[in-house]
This record gives C-alpha cells, structure tokens and sequence, in this order.
C-alpha cells in the first residue's frame, strides 16, 4: 500500500497535532507500521510504531507525549502529539515497509527506504 501523511502545521511549545497517515488499501493485513521523522540537516528517525495487534513502542523523546493508533476500518494511522516541544520541529513520514520497520525498531533509525513526501511540522518556542 502507499501511505499519505498529512495534518502538520505550525504550533506554539505546549500545543497538540494530530498526523494522519491515510493508506491506498487495506491496512487489516499490515503486521507493523510507524511514524518518522526527520529535522533539517538530520538523520531520519523513528518516532512510534504499531502493530496490527495494537502493540505500541515510542522513541524515548516522545514517551509520555505522543500516541499512536491506527483504525483499519478506514485504513489509517494516527499520530497524536501534546506537549510538543521546539525539538520536534521537523518533517513527519509514515511507512509500512517491513524492512524499513524491522531496522528502525533495532537501531531506532530509517536510512533507506522509499518515502512519501511526509507533512512538516514546527514548534515555535
């Protein structure tokens, strides 16, 4: 499937965004998915992912902040952020890639992989 991400914007520290990750098909089957991200001049990295049990795991940055969900009946991701913080200023991908996953899980990093155009988000202080 082709994932879209969208729902960033610009945000004061202290606010809330909800990121979307729309599939082009079904996502019932989909065993892992994940959120990442990537600041300019910075390696991508993984932020949170789920599988299609509900199993959730969030980068130690996010933990306590950040939630991901997915709803297969409309074959979408969710990506809910409070308390965000200038730091995660940056631009926001969703991916479904196991390989991709399977690394990223391991190390905590996406260095390949094909990616879509990803939504930006930015925290002004």
């Amino acid at each position: 499937v082709q994932l879209q991400a969208s729902g960033g914007g610009l945000v004061q520290a202290g606010g809330s965004l909800r990121l979307s990750c729309a599939a082009s098909g079904s996502i019932v089957s989909v065993n892992i998915m994940g959120w990442f991200r990537q600041a300019p001049g910075k390696q991508r990295d993984m932020v949170a992912t789920i599988t299609s049990s509900g199993d959730t795991n969030y980068a130690d940055s996010v933990k306590g902040r950040f939630s991901i969900s997915r709803d297969n009946t409309k074959n979408t991701m969710y990506l809910r952020m409070n308390s965000l913080k200038p730091e995660d200023t940056a631009v926001y991908y969703c991916n479904a890639d196991p390989r991709v996953l399977a690394i990223a899980t391991l190390t905590g990093r996406a260095d390949f992989g094909s990616w879509g155009q990803g939504t930006q988000v930015t925290v002004s202080s």
